[in-house]
């Protein structure tokens, strides 16, 4: 035991920073979303209206949940709760791949399997720092929701059903670390299963059917395929059912057998999947500092490009499948309509849109890591080594910044062939090719600030690398994208990228965004490449 509680602290110490800017930010959103609801929907006839609008656009219910009436707290756990559990899954994968298949990749794992910990024992810590992170993360959305006077019982029920889910991304990231024989990897295709979650789960409530209300939906078939969509049907506030919850633990239960099973019967440093003989000598092509910022970070490129050639096919495929689908015939779903046909958008449209945005926001993910890993070779001290040989510091940053614009390009173009390839194959003709494009192209701006930003970062302040650079991702995201839902002043969404991303409206189309955040991109990495020239590798 004493051991245990030794391995365990280490945890708490190695992530205490990382752990408390997911606690925060999770209760923080939670906290703002009931806030929100407050000021801007405090009467029961605002909160219907709004619900009949998210059922007659099923885009709206693909980024938010499932309404389950316009009661104050269901209202609330409807807006919020699908992208909380997002993040609470997120934080999972990442904290079990850093404290299993990285410390393997490292040799840190082996350093400390030839002590009397063995090889089970550290994981076993893994574990219970994992299980304490999902129940500081509860406790936080409890509190948040408790905050703005949300009742007892579904603050409670909401949190959990958080934590659950959180639970259940633990053990899928601690099963996939075995399968993947590098952390990039493992994390590239743990996200990209959270990703699939949320997508499943908002593809269930969109296709959903609607109630005689007008207020309250059933889920489609496909929230069941999905962890998210499972803790949703806790319907907190409106049902408060805590059956559900068996399953996202019952899912991260059989994945950490299925972990154990394999973590007994393998090497340390190895993987199920093995990789293939290399060859004797290296190609040409590996002579560079880019090939081989590409070879470290291949497999988590291919995770996030998968995610946005996912987001990309279903993108193109709802359209029509959701135009089909059964919805009240209210009077604002005519006005609603009517303001997209006036605008010269289609359903298709929107929906190509919403989800293309989720598209930015993997591509800006993909970016950052493409920073980080450059913080990860100076501070495992393989950096060092590299720039022993003739390679200078600029070439060795300029390579990872190339890389990282080269991976932005290749998530949001492959979310882009994916919608247009299931477009063109189903027929939907509601939205040009030119204006699919320019959608795409359109999340590149800023997507490409959360590569030259972090760089920055690095280079200023290397320690504080990886902190900063998701918490300015999740600030991103939530002024950006949530900050209208809660209530947030304009003045402070506009510092967030993904709120001067473009919409195309043809001619009409506004691009000065776009044209500012391109510039501050490329006036962020010549700053980081000039103070590359003078900082020393490998200082914190």
């Amino acid at each position: 035991m004493g051991v245990l509680l030794v391995l365990w602290g280490q945890r708490i110490r190695r992530d205490r920073w990382q752990l408390l800017s997911w606690v925060v930010a999770i209760g923080a959103f939670a906290m703002f979303a009931a806030a929100a609801v407050t000021q801007t929907y405090g009467n029961v006839a605002s909160r219907t209206e709004i619900l009949q609008v998210a059922i007659a656009t099923p885009a709206i219910l693909m980024l938010r949940g499932l309404p389950r009436g316009a009661d104050q707290g269901a209202f609330t756990f409807f807006l919020i709760y699908a992208f909380i559990a997002l993040l609470a899954g997120l934080m999972s994968t990442f904290l079990a791949v850093r404290h299993s298949r990285a410390d393997e990749e490292s040799g840190g794992a082996e350093m400390v399997a030839a002590t009397p910990a063995g090889r089970l024992l550290p994981n076993t810590a893994t574990l219970l720092h994992g299980i304490t992170a999902n129940i500081l993360v509860a406790l936080a959305v409890f509190a948040g929701f408790m905050s703005q006077g949300l009742e007892p019982q579904g603050s409670l029920l909401a949190g959990a059903a958080t934590g659950a889910v959180g639970f259940a991304f633990l053990g899928v990231g601690l099963l996939v670390a075995q399968f993947m024989g590098t952390s990039g990897g493992a994390n590239g295709v743990s996200a990209a299963l959270v990703v699939l979650a949320y997508v499943l789960r908002g593809i269930g409530d969109a296709t959903g059917t609607p109630g005689a209300s007008g207020t309250t939906m059933t889920e489609g078939a496909a929230s069941w395929f999905s962890p998210i969509g499972w803790g949703q049907q806790t319907f907190a506030y409106s049902g408060n059912r805590g059956w559900p919850l068996l399953l996202p633990v019952g899912l991260g239960a059989g994945c950490l057998a299925g972990a154990w099973l394999l973590l007994g019967t393998r090497d340390s440093g190895a993987s199920v999947w093995e990789a293939l003989p290399g060859r004797a000598a290296a190609r040409r092509g590996l002579s560079s500092p880019v090939a081989l910022a590409l070879r470290l970070q291949a497999g988590s490129i291919i995770g996030w490009g998968f995610s946005g050639l996912a987001l990309g096919l279903l993108a193109g495929s709802l359209g029509k499948a959701i135009a089909a689908v059964d919805t009240p015939d209210t009077n604002i779903t005519a006005m609603l309509r009517a303001m997209l046909q006036s605008q010269g958008t289609s359903l298709t449209q929107l929906m190509v849109s919403v989800l293309f945005s989720m598209a930015g926001v993997l591509a800006a993910a993909c970016a950052l890591q493409a920073v980080i890993r450059l913080r990860q070779e100076e501070a495992a001290g393989t950096a060092e080594l590299l720039l022993s040989a003739p390679v200078g510091r600029v070439r060795w940053l300029a390579g990872y910044l190339l890389l990282g614009g080269a991976a932005v390009v290749l998530v949001v173009g492959l979310a882009g062939v994916g919608a247009w390839a299931t477009l063109t194959g189903t027929g939907d003709e509601s939205m040009p090719a030119d204006a699919l494009w320019q959608t795409a192209a359109a999340q590149l701006p800023a997507a490409l600030i959360y590569l030259s930003v972090p760089a920055l970062v690095f280079v200023l302040w290397p320690a504080a690398t990886i902190a900063a650079s998701w918490a300015l991702l999740a600030l991103g995201v939530m002024l950006g994208i949530f900050g209208a839902m809660l209530g947030i002043d304009q003045s402070l969404r506009d510092l967030s990228p993904f709120a001067h991303t473009p919409v195309p409206r043809g001619d009409a189309t506004d691009w000065s965004g776009a044209w500012w955040m391109l510039l501050i991109s490329a006036i962020a990495a010549a700053l980081a490449v000039a103070v590359m020239r003078r900082r020393e590798v490998g200082s914190a």
